[in-house]
């Protein structure tokens, strides 16, 4: 299923006003620990709103830039990349982060713990040719 920018952008709007009004919880996405993502627009330099599906070990969180298993990475890896200084929304509190990306041994440790927690990160990483990019979220 592929959909519109403006699609998509309608969707994480649902997705994010549930988050909001339900304490970080989305029920289309059971137990699942989401968060809201702000980060900087790499070209626009406006702040992006995006509702993921994070790891959250303990302290540690991670971020996974599936993007379902398309062929490219989602826009807010690229923005991250330009801007690791972000904020995220997570249960009820908003803070800031600064994302790390993870690679290699460590990377395939932590997106293999993440397909154990949520199998459906199994099937994106079949979908695609790519190494999905893992972020680890550093409270600053």
């Amino acid at each position: 299923m592929s959909m519109s920018s403006d699609e998509m952008n309608g969707w994480n709007q649902q997705i994010i006003a549930e988050f909001r009004a339900n304490g970080g919880k989305v029920e289309s996405f059971g137990d699942a620990p989401m968060v809201i993502l702000h980060s900087t627009g790499a070209k626009s330099g406006v702040e992006r709103e995006n509702p993921l599906v994070a790891l959250v070990e303990g302290d540690d969180m991670y971020l996974f830039a599936s993007k379902a298993g398309a062929p490219s990475n989602p826009d807010w890896y690229h923005n991250l990349k330009a801007n690791p200084k972000a904020e995220i929304e997570y249960g009820t509190e908003r803070f800031a982060i600064e994302a790390v990306e993870v690679t290699g041994t460590e990377r395939d440790e932590v997106y293999a713990r993440q397909v154990a927690a949520q199998p459906g990160f199994g099937d994106y990483e079949k979908a695609t040719t790519r190494v999905i990019p893992v972020f680890k979220l550093v409270r600053s």
